[in-house]
């Protein structure tokens, strides 16, 4: 291993339902964040409820990385027709290797035929490798983990204690029939390197470190829930947003708080509505079709000024769309979404870390402004698991503001007031009884259909906006501040664009990036300030509608000659090689004006 310089490495396992390939990504991150090095795994998998396709990714790293990786290094395909339906998706590096099983049916000079050239091959017979190991097929995943990881590098010592502590629980006679099935996958790979398949420049090269801890994006959502202070959680199960629900429903009675798995999504908004008026904080967690159903729910939120925190894991879409993909198009939905005016803050979570943040701070500025909080994510951040440092989950939490006891004694729980937040009590607090429902009101709570009435506390409940707009400006700014190119993104698309910026500075282009996590109210101040010395702007739209692009334009004037927008559809992950091409195609555009310029 001296020598070389392989500091990365990027794995691919697809297979059937029941081939374990999802396993075998756990413990590979696991074994991964017991040593300290970098990591993401993602996930992929048909939409299937039982059965079908799924891969797994994941990128090993000796320094750090923000996204999933753009090229697969080494492919394990246990099924080539399963590997098949991942085309497009799983992009083979130029010099990658294949793992395929030896007694597919489709032919070997067939595979070839439909990958690049320069592709390795190599065929494995795991099938029978895991049945001379166990007596049985099952099994072949934890074979080929051992056989992988002795190939490339990985901490094979480590790996097999993650595979002792896995399966030590399902008995003595598992864990050892497991333990045998890596040591024959790890001896099987000395007689694939003695081949000269594989040489010493594939192998990854890396040293211990402190050891990481290792969090999906919905864990971390979860943990910044229970930071923040939650103590119920309705929800509705579904996809890719239901590990939040599982993960609050083991964790909030260890706190003293309680979970509800409710029969539909408005049951649920409607729980953490009157769990919040109870003084409670309190949360829901969904997808795009979820957040349609709770539209009229978070009109109701909005109306009586109740702190509620809603996180919408989003995916393709419309209507049932793609279940198990990752989409930026529930953007206006989150912005605009429901009818009469009725304001709320839209925040964006742009990775794993960022979701404990981002959590804690919707629940933070719901509390203290009594105004619904939209949390957006998406399947690329909340599926993929991360090794990350734990010294970054901390947050100051912020409780919502009680009434003194001198203003219960004619207590107005609408007040109207210079920023627009009036003191909320909660029930059984003395003098603190107020009428509310979805009905416009004065400031004592009592219903006015009004004019005068409506148009003052229309003003009061936006009057909130902008002490929230002057406080929340945290933005992720990447790269120099006098930066030529511009790139405009947000949520999980930050990753990408990290890395592209990364490189292209590397190459000594100037590119600097702008990522809110606040979408609404806008940072305008903070990204006119960003964007005042550049002279190209790229905007990132993982939506095939535009839709940042198109919101931007509603309170900003980019210039039409120099903004150049890169849009598409969801379904699969942004990639740094994406981005670099429209930094290449601007920079070609921009030498070409300077040439003009000067001729």
């Amino acid at each position: 291993m001296a020598g070389q310089s392989r500091k990365e490495l990027t794995i691919a396992m697809v297979g059937s339902g029941g081939d374990g390939v999802v396993t075998m990504g756990d413990l590979m991150a696991q074994a991964a964040a017991r040593e300290g090095l970098h990591l993401i795994k993602t996930e992929a998998y048909g939409p299937q409820i039982r059965g079908g396709e799924s891969s797994c990714t994941v990128r090993w790293s000796t320094i750090p990385i923000h996204a999933q990786g753009d090229t697969i290094d080494v492919m394990v395909a246990f099924g080539w027709g399963d590997l098949e339906r991942f085309r497009g998706e799983l992009v083979p590096s130029s010099n990658a290797i294949v793992l395929c099983e030896e007694a597919d049916p489709v032919s070997l000079d067939e595979m070839k035929n439909a990958m690049p050239e320069g592709t390795r091959w190599i065929s494995v017979p795991f099938a029978r490798l895991a049945k001379e190991a166990l007596g049985s097929g099952p099994g072949k995943n934890v074979v080929t983990l051992g056989l992988v990881s002795e190939l490339f590098g990985l901490p094979v010592a480590t790996l097999r204690r993650a595979i002792d502590h896995r399966f030590a629980r399902k008995g003595e006679d598992v864990r050892e029939s497991n333990l045998r099935a890596f040591d024959s996958g790890v001896a099987a790979a000395q007689s694939i390197e003695s081949a000269g398949s594989i040489g010493p420049a594939d192998r990854l090269v890396w040293s211990p470190g402190k050891p990481k801890i290792l969090l999906s994006g919905n864990e971390a959502t979860a943990i910044g829930a229970l930071h923040a202070g939650c103590r119920f959680f309705a929800g509705y199960p579904i996809t890719p947003s239901s590990e939040i629900l599982h993960f609050l429903a083991e964790w909030l009675p260890r706190y003293g708080g309680t979970a509800v798995q409710t029969e539909d999504e408005l049951a649920a908004i409607g729980a953490v509505i009157g769990a919040s008026f109870a003084g409670v904080k309190s949360m829901t967690a969904t997808s795009g079709p979820g957040l349609s159903l709770m539209t009229e729910m978070l009109g109701l939120a909005s109306m009586t000024e109740v702190p509620t925190v809603i996180v919408n894991v989003q995916r393709g879409g419309p209507s049932t769309g793609l279940p198990t993909k990752s989409e930026q198009s529930d953007l206006w939905q989150a912005l605009y979404g429901t009818h009469g005016d009725a304001p709320r803050v839209v925040l964006a979570c742009s990775d794993v870390e960022d979701s404990f943040h981002t959590t804690v701070e919707a629940f933070n500025i719901s509390e203290e402004f009594q105004i619904p909080v939209i949390v957006l994510s998406d399947q690329s951040i909340s599926g993929r698991r991360e090794t990350l440092s734990a010294d970054g989950f901390d947050h100051e939490v912020i409780d919502r503001f009680l009434p003194p006891e001198d203003e219960l004694e004619m207590y107005e729980r609408y007040k109207d007031t210079v920023s627009g937040v009036s003191p909320m009590s909660i029930p059984g607090m003395k003098g603190g009884t107020y009428q509310t429902n979805g009905l416009e009101h004065d400031e004592a709570g009592r219903p006015s259909s009004m004019f005068l009435t409506h148009e003052k506390m229309n003003a009061k409940r936006y009057r909130k906006l902008w002490p929230i707009r002057d406080r929340y400006r945290h933005v992720h700014r990447i790269g120099p501040e006098d930066a030529e190119i511009g790139i405009l993104c947000w949520g999980s698309s930050k990753g990408p664009v990290e890395e592209a910026v990364e490189r292209a500075i590397g190459r000594g282009e100037k590119v600097a990036a702008f990522v809110p996590r606040v979408l609404y109210p806008f940072p305008k101040k903070e990204l006119e300030t960003f964007l005042a010395h550049i002279r190209k702007f790229l905007v990132i739209d993982l939506s095939y509608s535009a839709q940042f692009y198109k919101y931007l334009r509603t309170f900003l004037t980019l210039p039409e000659e120099g903004t150049h927008v890169f849009k598409r559809s969801g379904g699969k992950n942004l990639t740094v090689v994406e981005i670099e091409e429209e930094i290449a195609k601007i920079m070609k555009h921009h030498r070409l004006e300077t040439s003009e310029v000067l001729a």
